[in-house]
């Protein structure tokens, strides 16, 4: 083989490398994964190298796994959406039988690993998939309480987390899980608000009302004024053993207030830049309220 025909396989792999890792849509999966290893270190007592390798390696491939299951699911939506039209499956540069395979290979590979920390973490982690790929990913074009359902696995990661650590469910994964299922919504609809015209080509209609309107504006509002009441609950005793200083909680209260104005600005402009600001804020509050939550359980 010539140095140049080496050089156009070596391009080819490396093409198909990516391709892998866009429909496990690795960014994603890595950013599900953060929220996972918050929720251990929360919960553990004792941090163990070899748990966090499997939840974190577990939770990449499982997350991985719910990406291209749904990837395939919606290839010929993807395909009319500017967003989606050219990830794998829906471009046609891979074919559905080598999108199956390697979704299940991966998790069949993430849920051994998650099976090794607990049968409870294999459970909840088996879960996620299920009502992601199919529950959500089918109820998406029919109905805007999708987001509601998709809400449910959203929110499993950093409850995932505590339960890999203990072994245990209760008020405090409970806790955890609570409050990354409401932040799901001011986040998620400030994306559907931006992307609504991409999303009605293929036939979603993911706002409450349907519209990017004040009745969805308010709703995402709700649901982030919602956050700054369950903050509280860890300060006050009331999310069990999950306990949170009273510094951390005046800092994170404090940015759940910002999240509140950001909602707030939406639903007094109606416009694309302040959804945009909306959605960007929501990604900085859920990171550093994780990141605060840690090392205020580790001072």
């Amino acid at each position: 083989m010539n140095s140049q025909s080496s050089s156009a396989l070596t391009a080819v792999q490396s093409s198909r490398w990516k391709d892998y890792l866009a429909l496990m849509k690795l960014r994603l999966s890595t950013s599900v994964v953060f929220s996972s290893t918050a929720g251990y270190l929360l919960g553990a007592s004792q941090v163990i190298l070899w748990e966090m390798f499997a939840l974190i390696f577990g939770g990449i491939l499982v997350t991985g796994a719910a990406n291209a299951f749904n990837q395939i699911i919606e290839k010929e939506q993807d395909s009319l959406m500017n967003r989606t039209a050219n990830r794998p499956v829906a471009s046609g540069r891979m074919g559905i039988p080598e999108a199956m395979t390697l979704a299940f290979i991966i998790l069949i590979g993430g849920l051994a690993l998650l099976y090794t920390l607990n049968f409870l973490t294999f459970i909840f982690g088996a879960l996620s998939v299920v009502l992601y790929a199919l529950v959500y990913t089918p109820l998406k074009g029919k109905t805007s309480f999708a987001v509601f359902v998709g809400a449910f696995p959203g929110a499993i990661p950093i409850m995932l987390g505590w339960v890999a650590a203990t072994n245990s469910f209760g008020v405090e994964p409970g806790t955890l899980f609570a409050w990354q299922f409401l932040w799901q919504f001011p986040h998620f609809w400030a994306i559907a608000w931006l992307l609504h015209n991409d999303y009605k080509k293929a036939g979603y209609v993911l706002l409450p009302s349907g519209q990017p309107d004040r009745a969805s504006a308010f709703q995402a509002l709700l649901y982030a004024t919602g956050l700054l009441m369950l903050v509280l609950l860890p300060y006050f005793g009331l999310a069990g053993t999950l306990k949170i200083s009273g510094i951390a909680t005046s800092i994170i209260f404090t940015l759940g207030l910002v999240l509140v104005y950001y909602a707030y600005r939406l639903f007094k402009r109606l416009d694309n830049a302040s959804a945009r600001k909306l959605m960007l804020f929501s990604i900085l509050y859920l990171t550093l309220t994780q990141i605060i939550w840690v090392i205020d359980r580790f001072i």
